[in-house]
């Protein structure tokens, strides 16, 4: 792929030193990219570790095991990876997120450090490295799941149509509904009829509104009902705009709405152990009378349970995020739950409660406050999958027109998004905890390749551990704050934010304000919300911009470096759109007193995620080593690295989009900038004068956009940092 920009110009950059046994020798591209886009294919399959609790952006665990092991192993980085490893040394990731650097440094041997200010990132991998006795886990999982089911089994059960037996739901399918403002009927707010695709069904699904039935129709373009002739392509609610049925009137619907949204249950798939191996597909029924009073019964039972059932009652405080949840009427997280779904959760969250064996109730918890992001009214239907999608299917809270209300309990190996699915996703992770393993492809052909000698699972510890005995010292905690001795760090490893891309703490708000019920005796579930001014996520309502994230991630860095023996690198991945949001970087590395001795390329996202797919973003990362070393050695221009990163994603092969060039160009500007001007860095200027001098200086790396003086580049870049 060519692309030409200002960049094609040779500008004289800094010297970048290239060792010749550390990770900036090592490290293959290739070789590395080549597993990590796999990897984020499925990487549920490929790193099971992960389906402990689900976090944001992680980054495959791949590129990290590769980054240690071009650091730290002592042969071909291909060969090295496909074996055990017990290498010495303490590692630290002061942005732990979702736990990877953690999981792949215990696998290699290496004692770790983790640090978040996020306690449900701690908690997510204390639980990812602890020990468990899955015997006695699965035993107690099943006892939860009978006693619930012997309560209010009843509400998720339905009658089937082919033999009129009793049958499985497994999802059931709610509208939002608002009173017509001309005759003050009901009115159904769907943005479309069709609930089903005819691809993994024979035929396709639809909701018939004249009828109020769910109707069956051959793949075509000519979908109309077989009873009334309606036409069903009709989109009854549109642009914020519906129309009434009753007498016809059109009008706004959102000031309407109520607060929160009401739901009318309109369709239901199930599954009959009986009919369902006749039949070709899935089986799709309109709600009877005795389902809808099933609804209702439920409603009467969380009247009557309700005050002795845990339920948060927190409200949503505001939020970049969160205020899409308030203009949409919600003000607590219970209301996004219907009757049905707080009566099981609360009944379900009671029972796991009442196990005695801590470790084994705080396992069952963890599975809890996992699922929930399938048992709420955010959730969606996939009309292709035919299944119930996450509600962070996408990184934010998107409120929908329709909703899918999932199985609570579920039926084992059907369905997914259920409790005993999730207790068998966490029984495989940690499994794969107890002994992992990795994926090599033989040609077209995969095999799993078990890594002997290797674990996840390492000794808790409540200090800095040393190299000499193995521990992990997971905390909760700003990482400026950890009391790390001076000199002790073999390297830093770690996936920052990336500014305002993801709001971590806005989105794991949701599963906390549920956990922290159980965890009332922890200090670290005191607060009744995750979010804290020492997060860096740049966030608009908390008044937390450009600045706010270069003096948070300074801090860390310097804390870091202080840790870190003469030469080791500090690691970590990084991409964003916005070539201003690289300048906080530059002044954190500089402020610790590193530079950057090499940007790598890796891929850290998948095309086809639902965040990414169909935008200009990139999926490959910048991989920043720096260390405090001096500059020795020459190096290319910033168009001659990117044609190199280019050229070895092509051996992949993978083809960079124009999204992934860009980001690989500002990564490079980034680092030949700090090389640049680490000679004469000044941390003890104040930071608005900082931002001015890394500004600068990526100007004076950067070519002149096209019909942009240099001049003005600047000034516009300074006034987006402000």
């Amino acid at each position: 792929m060519t692309t030409q920009t200002a960049l094609d110009v040779d500008l004289g950059l800094a010297p970048e030193p290239v060792t010749g046994d550390g990770l900036e020798a090592r490290y293959d591209a290739a070789f590395v990219a080549r597993l990590a886009l796999r990897e984020k294919q499925v990487q549920q399959s490929y790193r099971p570790i992960i389906q402990i609790h689900k976090w944001f952006a992680r980054r495959p665990g791949s590129v990290f095991r590769s980054l240690l092991l071009s650091e730290f192993g002592d042969g071909p980085l291909a060969s090295d990876y496909f074996t055990g490893h017990g290498i010495p040394g303490v590692v630290a990731d002061p942005f732990m997120g979702g736990g990877t650097t953690v999981f792949e440094s215990a696998r290699l041997g290496l004692s770790v450090v983790g640090g978040d200010v996020n306690p449900m990132a701690w908690w997510t991998v204390r639980q990812a490295v602890s020990p468990l006795d899955l015997n006695a886990f699965q035993l107690e999982a099943g006892r939860a799941v009978a006693d619930v089911e012997e309560q209010i089994g009843d509400l998720y059960k339905t009658t089937c149509t082919g033999c009129a037996g009793q049958a499985e739901v497994k999802y059931f399918h709610h509208v939002k509904t608002c009173a017509c403002p001309s005759c003050g009927e009901e009115v159904d707010l769907f943005p479309g009829l069709r609930l089903a695709e005819a691809v993994r069904h024979p035929r396709e699904v639809y909701h018939c509104p004249h009828c109020d039935e769910l109707r069956e129709v051959e793949k075509g373009d000519a979908a109309r009902c077989p009873e009334c002739d309606f036409d069903l392509k009709e989109r009854p609610a549109s642009r914020g705009t519906a129309a009434c049925r009753h007498c016809g009137e059109q009008f706004k619907f959102a000031p309407l709405l109520q607060q929160p949204p009401k739901h009318r249950m309109f369709g239901m798939e199930y599954r009959c152990k009986r009919c369902y191996p006749m039949v070709r597909g899935r089986q799709f029924k309109t709600p009877d009378a005795v389902d809808l009073a099933r609804l209702d019964r439920a409603s009467e039972l969380l009247g009557q349970w309700g005050d002795g059932l845990v339920i948060p009652d927190d409200a949503i405080q505001p939020g970049d995020e969160t205020n899409r949840l308030n203009r949409w009427g919600y003000k607590r997280w219970r209301e996004l739950f219907s009757d049905r779904q707080l009566l099981g959760l609360g009944l379900l969250m009671r029972r796991v409660g009442e196990v005695e064996v801590e470790e084994i109730r705080n396992a069952l918890a963890t599975v809890f406050s996992d699922f929930l992001r399938y048992q709420n009214l955010l959730c969606r239907y996939d009309t292709y999958a035919l299944k119930c999608q996450d509600i962070f299917a996408v990184h934010g809270f998107p409120v929908a027109l329709l909703a899918c209300e999932n199985s609570l309990l579920g039926i084992p190996k059907v369905g997914s998004g259920s409790f005993v699915h999730f207790v068998a996703k966490y029984v495989k992770a940690k499994e794969y905890a107890k002994s992992p393993y990795e994926t090599e492809y033989v040609g077209k052909r995969k095999r799993v390749v078990p890594i002997a000698g290797e674990s996840i699972e390492a000794p808790l510890v409540d200090a800095e551990p040393s190299a000499a005995s193995q521990g992990a010292w997971i905390a909760a905690a700003p990482s400026q704050e950890l009391a790390l001795r001076p000199g002790s760090l073999d390297g830093v490893f770690t996936d920052p934010p990336y500014f305002d891309m993801v709001q971590y703490a806005e989105l794991m708000d949701f599963c906390y304000v549920w956990l922290r019920r159980f965890m009332g005796a922890r200090a670290e579930f005191a607060p009744e919300t995750t979010r804290t001014e020492d997060e860096l996520t740049g966030n608009t309502t908390r008044l937390r911009g450009m600045q706010e994230f270069a003096a948070g991630l300074s801090s860390v860095f310097c804390r870091m470096a202080a840790a870190m023996k003469p030469g080791a690198p500090l690691v970590f991945t990084y991409h964003h759109n916005e070539s201003e949001a690289y300048v906080p970087l530059i002044i954190a590395i500089l402020d610790a007193g590193l530079t950057c001795t090499a940007t790598l390329v890796a891929p850290g996202e998948m095309s086809a995620s639902l965040h990414i797919a169909g935008t200009k973003s990139s999926i490959l990362d910048s991989v920043f080593v720096c260390r405090a070393v001096d500059s020795s050695g020459e190096i290319g221009s910033v168009k001659q690295r990117v044609a190199a990163d280019v050229e070895a994603m092509r051996k992949v092969p993978y083809e960079p989009t124009q999204g992934d060039v860009l980001c690989l160009e500002a990564g490079h500007i980034a680092a030949s900038a700090i090389r640049r001007l680490r000679a004469t860095w000044d941390k003890d200027l104040p930071l608005e004068r900082r931002f001015e001098i890394a500004i600068e200086g990526v100007r004076a790396v950067r070519a002149v956009e096209e019909g942009i003086t240099t001049h003005e580049h600047t000034a516009a870049l300074r006034g987006r940092l402000r």
